[in-house]
């Protein structure tokens, strides 16, 4: 029975796991960052402190367990904001140290790389993951829950980022992903021709930061006057699709090169609507299962935590008893 602690950014998660079974899994999102189009690190760290106890009494009522029947803790400390995660791994070694439990600290990528799994247990390795959110663009390919290799990465702006900058550029609130896709269900992905940056090189990199510039000069040169709802649903159907294009390409040949026949994606971008269809139908095509999570394993979550910390306590109960683990803000492994 792990209790999970997630605290990378702007989301407070605790969730109970048992035998890769999730519990409970309760998100506390800090929506109050819209106003200042971003993330505030000092304040995302002050609200941590504020709700992270309240919710681990609340994960531990809906799994209806009690703090004696927990076995270990599990909680990230890397990557992520420096001060969020300080609050979170804080807490988690206040909590075991006071319940003289086992401590795990597991990385955030690799709770995300893994989530698939919470969703589809009969997953079968060597898979093919990627990590698309609002830090992290990358593809792995995975062999097994301790052996993974990345492939390829993003050279400058995440996805989550570029879908996030492009909805500032048109007037939309953070995170302007979520209200991309939104807006870009009424509107035709094909009215304007933005690039694809890298989508025909031979390799699993990214970049997104030209993309970004040319729907910034495109709505300087067209748009002086301010965007009406039909063209902000058009741009935000069209921008949408330029970076759906490039992560289903970039992954679907991923798999292919490496004669893999399993997809998994993770991370917030993993639940936008346009890149689960397009990714789906083209897999299907190609005879490759794509798998995607539900929405509440896409976001920043402790369950994905408390799969992790779950499996590497099983491998070695008597390794976690150390308190003297740190934070990594910058943290992500090629190889483990």
């Amino acid at each position: 029975m792990i209790l999970a602690v997630e605290s990378s950014c702007d989301e407070t998660s605790v969730a109970i796991v048992n035998d890769s079974q999730v519990l409970s899994n309760v998100i506390s999102s800090q929506y109050f960052h819209s106003k200042y189009g971003g993330v505030i690190p000092e304040l995302a760290s002050r609200a941590h402190l504020k709700t992270i106890s309240k919710i681990t009494k609340e994960s531990l009522n809906i799994a209806n367990v009690q703090i004696s029947d927990i076995s270990a803790v599990a909680v990230t400390n890397s990557p992520g904001l420096a001060g969020s995660l300080i609050v979170g791994t804080s807490f988690a070694k206040g909590f075991a140290l006071s319940n003289r439990l086992p401590i795990i600290p597991v990385n955030h990528i690799e709770g995300h790389l893994y989530s698939g799994f919470l969703q589809d247990s009969s997953i079968k390795f060597p898979v093919i993951s990627m990590v698309i959110s609002g830090g992290h663009t990358a593809i792995f390919l995975v062999n097994s829950f301790n052996d993974y290799t990345m492939i390829g990465s993003t050279k400058d702006d995440a996805a989550g980022e570029a879908f996030d900058k492009i909805a500032k550029l048109i007037g939309l609130d953070y995170p302007g992903g979520p209200l991309i896709d939104k807006y870009a269900k009424n509107g035709n992905p094909q009215k304007y021709d933005f690039p694809r940056p890298m989508i025909y090189e031979n390799n699993f990199n990214f970049s997104f930061s030209g993309l970004k510039t040319s729907v910034r000069y495109f709505i300087h040169k067209n748009f002086p006057n301010g965007i009406s709802k039909t063209e902000l649903n058009d741009i935000c159907a069209s921008a949408q699709q330029a970076i759906v294009d490039v992560l289903v390409k970039k992954v679907i040949n991923a798999a292919k090169k490496n004669k893999i026949n399993t997809i998994i994606i993770s991370g917030g971008v993993s639940s936008n609507t346009k890149l689960r269809s397009d990714l789906n139908t083209i897999s299907t095509k190609n005879g490759i299962k794509a798998i995607a999570p539900e929405l509440s394993y896409c976001v920043d979550n402790a369950a994905m935590i408390g799969f992790i910390g779950e499996l590497k306590f099983n491998e070695n109960p008597n390794f976690y008893n150390s308190l003297t683990f740190t934070v990594n803000s910058n943290q992500l492994r090629a190889k483990k």
